[in-house]
């Protein structure tokens, strides 16, 4: 061997024993087991709190407005109605007079709506003039809203049976008529009517009747995001007239850097300050 030249096998690192490898491999299959295993459990655990305890449900229409908006995402905590002690992993709560409740729509029940319950079973119930009676008694409600309209004796005196309302429910309308006495109607057991926050735009128990104990999803607990509505207006709900604008005169602006006309429009997508909000 010429002197200076290593021999080709120099390089070479001798391989490892089966006995060193079989030690790797073997820690290699369990950290893999271990992942899956953890996977399996958030899986389950997310599984357990959709089926049992929260669900999320996107607002979809101006009917709840100022309440929640179009573009709110709720967490709904699920229950049964009546409560059972056998009926939920954790106890529910009963629904009371001003509750905001998610349902499964009477008509269709492969939808959902949520509206706040104004009246309970037994109750003698009567809208006049912007106020819900309750037994005779005036309701304090300041969630509801009365945006300016057009008047419907219908809508805006309810109960009225003397001409059918065309969006009224021809069912609704057969039951409606035996549970009308002196003007006032009769919420009958186990059954709930519910009205929406934006009284003159909104299709609800008026139109279609009562919400049965068994159709109720749960509660709404909380706004976990909003999305921005471009071109809505719902932000305000008494905004119905453009505001001036005030003439002024000022230099031309500076330009902006890319940076600054790019992040606004990022971070405006959203309603960040109805973000976790308490729905109330």
């Amino acid at each position: 061997m010429s002197p200076g030249v290593e021999p080709a096998m120099a390089a070479i690192e001798p391989a490892p024993s089966a006995s060193a490898v079989a030690p790797r491999a073997s820690a290699e299959s369990h950290t893999l087991l271990h992942a899956a295993q953890s996977l399996l459990y958030i899986i389950i655990v997310a599984i357990f709190i959709i089926t049992f305890i929260f669900q999320p449900f996107r607002i979809p229409s101006e009917s709840m407005q100022p309440t929640l908006m179009v573009g709110d995402f709720l967490l709904v905590a699920k229950q049964q109605f009546p409560m059972a002690a056998d009926s939920l992993p954790f106890p529910s709560t009963p629904i009371k007079r001003g509750d905001v409740i998610v349902f499964h729509y009477p008509i269709d029940p492969s939808l959902h709506l949520v509206k706040r319950v104004v009246g309970l079973p037994g109750d003698h119930l009567r809208l006049h003039a912007g106020h819900v009676y309750i037994d005779g008694h005036a309701l304090e409600e300041p969630y509801a809203v009365y945006r300016p309209g057009p008047a419907d004796s219908f809508r805006d005196n309810f109960p009225r049976l003397a001409n059918p309302d065309p969006d009224v429910t021809s069912n609704w309308w057969i039951q409606m008529r035996s549970l009308v006495n002196h003007g006032e109607l009769t919420v009958p057991p186990r059954s709930f009517f519910v009205l929406g926050d934006n009284r003159n735009d909104s299709e609800d128990s008026r139109y279609w009747g009562f919400v049965p104990a068994s159709a109720i999803v749960g509660k709404p607990l909380l706004i976990y995001f909003s999305l921005n509505q471009p071109g809505r207006d719902d932000d305000d709900p008494d905004s119905n007239t453009e505001t001036p604008a005030t003439p002024h005169v000022s230099a031309l602006p500076p330009p902006r850097s890319k940076q600054a006309s790019v992040f606004p429009g990022l971070l405006n997508f959203a309603r960040w300050d109805r973000t976790l909000r308490v729905v109330r």
